[in-house]
């Protein structure tokens, strides 16, 4: 059966806290090896991706057009919470209103070299510190065919709820992983048979469109 909430400093919601505080966030999901999926597509794509819910949290509304995880929720033992909306926001700080919250467990991230085995086109996100912008970027890889991602360390994490969102759950789609350290680990790519090339405006750069028209296999 759902849980009903009504307590906001109910131990058990210490997933969902403060959702809008970046920086409370950024340290505690990683360490805690969970991350926050929000909405019904994010969640059915996390879920076929192999993610394993620790929790729901959603408003009452959505119990029953979310029927079928609610089961299975409940058959695997995994607590469904539920309560007004006010309520809920206040535990996370926003308005719920894609439907539902899920605490997903973390998968190990996989070594580069699997990542990019049988890979034509690989995209290194560097440095891309706001997390609406690693969302979008991994939604264009999708869009365009691009077979795996590499994160730089200082990158934000693809896996923070609003570059989630932002994806549209092609987190999920898209081969992905750290990659360390950088650049140190350009010449690896090398020997993996890529060439390495970056967007630059310099006087000296070549035009997109006559470089793809002689693209190497690798790139």
């Amino acid at each position: 059966m759902p849980i009903t909430i009504t307590d906001t400093a109910d131990d058990r919601l210490s997933d969902y806290v403060g959702l809008t505080d970046v920086a409370l966030r950024r340290r505690l999901e990683p360490e805690h090896g969970l991350f926050i999926a929000e909405s019904e597509k994010v969640i059915r794509r996390a879920l076929d991706a192999g993610y394993q819910p620790r929790s729901y949290l959603m408003a009452e509304r959505w119990l029953t057009d979310l029927g079928d995880l609610v089961a299975a929720a409940e058959e695997a033992d995994i607590p469904v919470f539920t309560g007004e909306h006010d309520v809920i926001e206040s535990v996370t700080g926003f308005h719920l209103h894609r439907g539902a919250l899920a605490s997903m467990e973390r998968l190990p991230l996989p070594p580069v070299a699997s990542v990019v085995e049988g890979a034509r086109r690989v995209m290194v996100l560097e440095d891309i510190v706001d997390h609406t912008n690693v969302g979008a970027i991994f939604r264009s890889a999708a869009a365009l065919g691009v077979d795996a991602v590499l994160v730089t360390p200082r990158c934000a994490d693809p896996l923070y709820r609003r570059a989630v969102r932002v994806s549209m759950g092609t987190v999920f789609q898209v081969p992905w992983t750290r990659i360390d350290p950088w650049p140190g680990s350009v010449d690896g790519l090398r020997e993996l048979g890529f060439e390495v090339v970056a967007l630059a405006l310099t006087e000296d750069s070549v035009a997109l469109d006559v470089y793809a028209a002689n693209a190497p296999t690798r790139v």
